[in-house]
């Protein structure tokens, strides 16, 4: 392994581009290989083996392509799979999960949302997470249809307004102020989201805390590339390319790859 090899972000589809996008600005003369695993999303409708095999799946891909480092940018597969993948792999990973300890931290009126992938929520990682702030009041959602419409370039169809509005407006009237988004796809809801939250309430993403995270550990293990020239950064998937190659502006060449 040298310092020149690539960082290897996977997730269930194009969600994890947010993540990506943090990553790639914080470290932008670092090699990247992302992996869209569409033919498969969403995990959240899945259970814990299904999502175990699928990420097993996606870092043997990315182990092969030669990554020195795997970012899981799924939460669902983070709080299911992240144990056994360190278990299993001699390679550093790093997580995502929701941010609920700066949003508990914060909340003025002890209450905060958290929209997310029912396997998010059914998670062991999760519900120790939210054991931690016994004096905070969470209202979970799990946000049923709305990977699958953003899979589908359905980002800003009436369908999924109407889902948000269903979702966002227990919360509102339960008087949340800081909304956590706890899946990697729903960044890219924001617009829409702040269309429909009271200008009061917070959304908080994990993505700049997994850019972070993501340097700090470069470092610690001395695979920093501090090359000068920004490499291109490859992507794959395996279903149709248009929707990612949609959400990354069409700036970058996506590679159709069965996996």
């Amino acid at each position: 392994m040298t310092n020149n090899n690539p960082i290897g972000v996977f997730d269930s589809g194009i969600g994890g581009t947010s993540i990506w996008n943090a990553i790639h600005e914080l470290l932008p003369n670092e090699k990247t290989i992302y992996l869209a695993d569409s033919k498969n999303a969403p995990y959240g409708q899945k259970s814990k083996d299904e999502i175990v095999a699928l990420s097993k799946k996606n870092v043997d891909f990315l182990i092969e392509n030669n990554c020195k480092l795997i970012v899981v940018a799924c939460n669902t597969a983070t709080t299911n799979a992240i144990r056994e993948l360190r278990t299993d792999y001699d390679i550093p990973f790093i997580g995502i999960e929701p941010a609920i300890k700066p949003a508990a931290h914060n909340s003025k009126t002890q209450v905060i949302g958290i929209l997310a992938t029912k396997g998010t929520l059914n998670s062991e990682l999760f519900n120790k997470t939210a054991e931690m702030f016994q004096d905070t009041k969470i209202i979970e959602q799990v946000g049923y249809g709305l990977v699958q419409l953003i899979e589908d370039g359905n980002l800003n169809s009436p369908e999924m307004t109407q889902l948000l509005e269903s979702y966002l407006q227990p919360m509102i009237e339960a008087n949340i102020d800081y909304l956590v988004l706890g899946c990697s796809h729903y960044p890219y809801l924001i617009p829409q989201i702040k269309k429909i939250l009271p200008e009061h309430i917070q959304i908080i993403d994990s993505g700049e805390a997994v850019a972070r995270q993501t340097k700090n550990i470069l470092r610690e293990v001395g695979f920093s590339d501090s090359n000068v020239q920004q490499s291109e950064p490859v992507f794959y998937v395996n279903s149709n390319p248009a929707v990612l190659k949609s959400i990354l502006n069409n700036k970058y060449n996506v590679i159709q790859k069965d996996f």
